[in-house]
C-alpha cells in the first residue's frame, strides 16, 4: 500500500501550492500531505498565468512528496511521472483524445483541461522534496474569454464525482512517484514521447524575444527540453522559458 495521503480540505485559498509550501515552513507536515479546495482564488499556472475556476466544480489539489535520493538532474522525472498519472485517469474515463502539452498540461484534443505545476524544492544537487499542484476543470462548463480550454464535463457529457475523482488521482500518481528516485529521465520518455500533444505535426512557436516560427516536435532531451526540429533539419533544444506552442 505505500504510505497513506493525509488529506487537508479547505473551503477556499489562494493557492493550495502555497499553503503547502507554507506549511513546509512552519510545520512539518508528512510524505504524500494533500491540501484540496474547491475554491481556489488565486491559481498560477506555469510562467505566472492565471488559472480560471469556478468555485465547487473543479479539482484543485496539491501533493507533497519528499525525496531521499532524488537527483536535480533527473527533476523531469517528476514531470512525466505527474503527466502519467493524470493522462492514464483521464483515459480511463474516456475522455477522447487525451496528450500531455509539454512539460506537462493535460489536453483533449486541442483544449487543455489540466494544468500541473510541480515546484521543487532543492538541496545541493538532490530535490529534497516537491509540491505538485494540478488544476483539472471538471464540472465547470463556461470559460470566458478562454477559447483553449475544456472540461471534462464538456468533452465526454458527463458530470463527476470530484471525491472518487481525486481519489483515482492519487492512486496513480503514488504509483508512478513510488520508485521514481531509481528511474532516469531517459527511461521514462518512451511513454511520455508518445503521448506529446503535436509531436510530428508542423507547429508555430514563439521564442523568448515573441518572434514565430515553424517547426516539427521530436523528442524531448535526457534532462527534459524541448526538442524541435527546424528548418534544413536542425534540431534545437529548448527551455520551458525559452518557447511557446502556439495552437
Amino acid at each position: 500500500m505505500g504510505k497513506q495521503f493525509q488529506i487537508l480540505k479547505l473551503d477556499a485559498t489562494d493557492s493550495t501550492n502555497l499553503f503547502l509550501k507554507e506549511l513546509l515552513r512552519s510545520g512539518n507536515p508528512s510524505d504524500y500531505t494533500v491540501v484540496v479546495t474547491g475554491n481556489q482564488t488565486k491559481g498560477r499556472g506555469q510562467m505566472g498565468t492565471v488559472w480560471q475556476s469556478d468555485a465547487g466544480k473543479n479539482l484543485t489539489f496539491s501533493v507533497l512528496r519528499r525525496f531521499e535520493a532524488l537527483s536535480v538532474s533527473h527533476q523531469f522525472a517528476l514531470n512525466i511521472a505527474v503527466s502519467l498519472a493524470v493522462h492514464e485517469v483521464l483515459e480511463g474515463l474516456s475522455v477522447p483524445d487525451v496528450s500531455i502539452k509539454w512539460p506537462n498540461d493535460i489536453m483533449s484534443g486541442s483544449k487543455k483541461v489540466c494544468g500541473i505545476l510541480i515546484e521543487n524544492v532543492l538541496k545541493g544537487p538532490w530535490v529534497g522534496q516537491t509540491v505538485i499542484g494540478i488544476g483539472l476543470n471538471v464540472n465547470q462548463t463556461d470559460f470566458i474569454g478562454l477559447e483553449k480550454v475544456s472540461s471534462l464535463k464538456l468533452v465526454t457529457g458527463a458530470q463527476y464525482d470530484l471525491d472518487e475523482l481525486l481519489q483515482n488521482l492519487l492512486q496513480r500518481l503514488r504509483f508512478h512517484l513510488e520508485g521514481i528516485e531509481a528511474k532516469t529521465v531517459s527511461q521514462l520518455l518512451p511513454v511520455y514521447e508518445k503521448l506529446l500533444f503535436r509531436k510530428d505535426k508542423p507547429s508555430t512557436f514563439t521564442d523568448v524575444h515573441g518572434e514565430m516560427f515553424m517547426g516539427y516536435i521530436r523528442k524531448i532531451s535526457p534532462i527534459g527540453k524541448l526538442v524541435i526540429e527546424l528548418e534544413d533539419h536542425i534540431l534545437k533544444e529548448f527551455d520551458l522559458k525559452e518557447v511557446s506552442l502556439l495552437y
